[in-house]
């Protein structure tokens, strides 16, 4: 039994690591290249609102994914709380996570892909403030990660 919760506690870090370095990669990479695609084509082919629709649906295929671990670290933390293996830092960052995670797959994302649907002309000052506040979101859901993953790895090492 105890080989089982050791288990699942490296799985749960392997998959907070995981997201977490999606979001560095699809921050610091993907963006930097999709948006500068002129840099490593021969001939400019993609406008910006071209380039913002192909990392507009990455960002959709990578909702999936962040609804997946809204859940897994709701299951895993509140298993924890039952067992009294929480502290506030682990809880507070396992909540900014998740609720970072929501807003930027249920509430960033689709209303992006809204304006984004309207057309070259729908792209205004509204939409840059939206686009600003993604961007801000997913750096915050960068931090809470790294602590979340950084705290939990503690506590997990303690218990032993």
């Amino acid at each position: 039994m105890n080989n089982k919760k050791a288990l699942i506690d490296i799985a749960y870090l392997l998959l907070i690591a995981m997201t977490a370095g999606a979001v560095l990669v699809l921050g610091a990479f993907v963006a930097a290249v999709v948006f500068h695609s002129e840099l490593y084509l021969t001939l400019p082919l993609l406008s910006r609102y071209e380039e913002g629709k192909i990392m507009g649906e990455i960002f959709h295929r990578f909702t999936y994914w962040a609804y997946f671990m809204t859940v897994i670290i709701a299951l895993y933390e509140v298993s924890r709380y039952k067992v009294m293996q929480i502290d506030k830092i682990s809880m507070l960052s396992a909540m900014g996570s998740i609720g970072t995670l929501l807003l930027f797959s249920a509430v960033y994302t689709p209303k992006i892909l809204e304006y984004q649907a309207r057309g070259e002309a729908a792209i205004d000052e509204s939409f840059e403030a939206l686009h600003k506040a993604s961007e801000i979101d997913f750096k915050i859901l960068l931090v809470m990660l790294v602590i979340l993953f950084v705290r939990r790895a503690y506590l997990m090492a303690v218990k032993r």
